[in-house]
């Protein structure tokens, strides 16, 4: 009798699928495929979605790696704030280290960036290079051709841009997040005027820089309100302090000396320790009045001993709160240039100070 052996045929196992095949039926390449796995940004979402289809039809994702790359991650945001010593702007930038910090799994990874004040080539050059990380940048504007320029490079190219405490109008921005800073500087001269008393004398201004349309804006506000209701009140001169404090307690020395008759100083910006210390050797601090803007360790003090009679105050953490807000709409939520404008305007006396406002005490 005749034997044989009877072999069980097997079939050749099945090649894992490999991200050139997703590349291949997705029609994409194998860089676009890398992005979109590492949910990183600049795809369109409906290549995104077939490279995602294309992965799972092929059993390169399982059902839950398709789930979970499919969610869309937490926006990347950079905050772009002017270097230096402006208090306010040293307060903004703490808190958003603390957010940062806390940074929770559905929450926005947050850098803060510092960049050369005044500089509008700088702020463009850092707009286009954040731009390569970010999906939403938040920044203080320079009102110059060269930051328009960046800021239509970066939003056409997908970066939702949002500015705060100035703003650069420019149809492709999300919005703006800071005062009404006309109605700031009106506020401002009416305090000084009806504190004073006195129908004549003059008034100071000391300004950052009229780079920023918010110092522009408050001084064209201050000037309008004297206009039509102080007119013998006199402006002397509004100086450049580019919120230096070195350089406000020069303007304010010179001021105080040239006029004796200078009844109040404006800080349109920040630093305002500078102005402080002139009226203090000059010992002309319970003499002249004295309003400026933003609350922090230096102004409160200030307000404590006398030294200033009023800040003019957006609170920082829903400055940071409602530009992060914006960036993070969902898509189609909102329409570029649509953004909230005006933030409240506190105005804080020695009277009303409030406590525990996280005001770093150094």
């Amino acid at each position: 009798m005749m034997g044989f052996d009877v072999f069980e045929q097997t079939a050749p196992s099945k090649r894992a699928p490999q991200m050139t095949d997703v590349a291949a039926a997705a029609k994409v390449s194998m860089a676009t495929v890398d992005r979109v796995l590492n949910r990183r940004k600049g795809v369109k979402q409906r290549t995104t979605e077939r490279v995602l289809q294309a992965a799972l039809d092929l059993g390169f994702l399982t059902a839950g790696e398709f789930e979970l790359i499919a969610t869309p991650r937490p926006p990347n945001i950079v905050f772009l704030l002017p270097a230096g010593a402006n208090p306010y702007l040293r307060l903004l930038g703490e808190k958003l280290r603390v957010r940062a910090a806390a940074k929770g799994r559905d929450a926005p990874s947050i850098r803060c960036i510092f960049i050369e004040s005044f500089n509008a080539r700088a702020l463009a050059d850092a707009l286009r290079h954040h731009a390569a990380w970010a999906d939403g940048i938040a920044f203080m504007a320079i009102d110059h051709p060269e930051v328009r320029e960046a800021v239509e490079a970066v939003t056409s190219a997908g970066t939702r841009v949002v500015t705060i405490v100035s703003d650069l109008p420019h149809p492709a921005r999300m919005g703006f997040v800071g005062l009404d800073n006309q109605s700031a500087g009106r506020t401002a001269a009416m305090l000084l005027a009806r504190f004073s008393k006195k129908t004549s004398g003059s008034l100071a201004l000391v300004a950052g820089s009229r780079n920023y349309r918010t110092h522009s804006e408050r001084e064209a506000g201050f000037l309008a309100l004297l206009e039509e209701m102080y007119p013998d009140l006199r402006v002397v001169g509004v100086r450049e302090g580019h919120d230096d404090a070195g350089e406000n307690y020069r303007h304010a020395m010179s001021l105080l000396q040239q006029h004796p008759d200078l009844i109040g100083i404006y800080n349109v910006g920040g630093s305002s320790n500078g102005i402080a210390r002139a009226l203090v050797e000059l010992n002309r601090a319970g003499d002249v009045l004295f309003i400026g803007h933003g609350l922090t360790a230096d102004t409160r003090k200030f307000l404590i001993d006398g030294t200033m009679d009023a800040i003019i105050d957006a609170n920082p953490d829903t400055i940071l709160s409602n530009a992060i807000s914006l960036l993070c709409a969902p898509p189609g939520q909102m329409l570029a240039g649509h953004g909230q404008s005006a933030s409240r305007m506190d105005i804080f006396f020695r009277e009303n100070l409030p406590s525990g406002t996280g005001v770093p005490l150094s």
